[in-house]
Order: structure tokens, then C-alpha cells, then sequence
């Protein structure tokens, strides 16, 4: 079974918001005719590389709520200009909405277990795929998703 991080996604409001932020960075480089590859730097190398790289994925807490993931596609350790190590998580640009649950504050990023990550949000959630991120962020917070 895949294992999963989980990080806040700061400065973000909602799903909306870290799509546009992906589409205008791949806008960037296409002006600038490079590839775009999305990665996102963090400080600590997680040490569980291979159980990450079977199928996990990098859960997004936008606003106080696991709201979204997008899949790992590789993590590359490197050390930056002034020798401090950090890490590149690749990301597929694809982010998928997954069933809203409260998750408190946090520093860093966390292992997340399969058995707690929620699931995706898609044409088998029904009208729950259908309703705005609002409502369900609302209903989640209300304790009725």
C-alpha cells in the first residue's frame, strides 16, 4: 500500500486558487520555452522514498481541511546554494478534490497512512462531485460530510 504526506498548502483559499498557481507557472515557463515540471522544495527528506513512490501522493490542507492530493512522481534530494539539504517533490499537475475532513495546523509535512487519507472525489461520490468547494467545505465543517 502506497503511504502519503500531507502538507499545508499556504497561501492558497481553495482548489481554485493552487490550479491557477500551477496554470500560471506552466504559462511561465511556456513563455520562457522551458518544460514545465511542477515540483514543490521542502526543507527534510522523507526517508520512506520507496513506500512513497509505490502510488502516494502529496494531500493539500487548504484552509483547515484535507481539501485536495496530487500524485508523487519522484522526490529528489539536493543541496542548495548555501549547503543546506532539501528535497523536490514532483508532482503530477493534476490536482484531485478529495472528500473534505478537518485537520489542524502543523509545521513541515507528515506522513499520512492509506487508512487516513480520504478519498477522491469523483464520478462515484455522486452529487457530492457535483457540488461547489464552498458547500462542501461548509458541510464538512458542519460536521455533515
Amino acid at each position: 500500500m502506497p503511504l502519503h504526506l500531507i502538507k499545508l498548502c499556504v497561501g492558497c483559499d481553495s482548489i481554485t486558487d493552487l490550479e491557477e498557481w500551477i496554470e500560471e507557472n506552466r504559462a511561465h515557463h511556456r513563455r520562457l520555452g522551458r518544460d514545465y515540471e511542477q515540483t514543490h522544495t521542502t526543507r527534510m527528506v522523507p526517508k520512506r522514498m520507496e513506500e512513497l513512490l509505490d502510488g502516494g501522493s502529496l494531500y493539500w490542507v487548504i484552509r483547515g481541511q484535507i481539501a485536495c492530493r496530487q500524485s508523487l512522481l519522484d522526490i529528489r534530494p539536493f543541496t542548495d546554494a548555501d549547503g543546506i539539504g532539501r528535497c523536490r517533490l514532483v508532482l503530477q499537475s493534476t490536482v484531485l478534490p478529495v472528500e473534505p475532513r478537518p485537520y489542524r495546523p502543523f509545521q513541515g509535512w507528515r506522513y499520512l497512512p492509506p487508512k487516513d487519507a480520504p478519498r477522491d472525489i469523483d464520478g462515484k461520490a455522486g452529487d457530492l462531485a457535483k457540488m461547489p468547494e464552498d458547500m462542501r467545505r461548509e458541510l464538512a465543517e458542519l460536521g455533515l460530510l
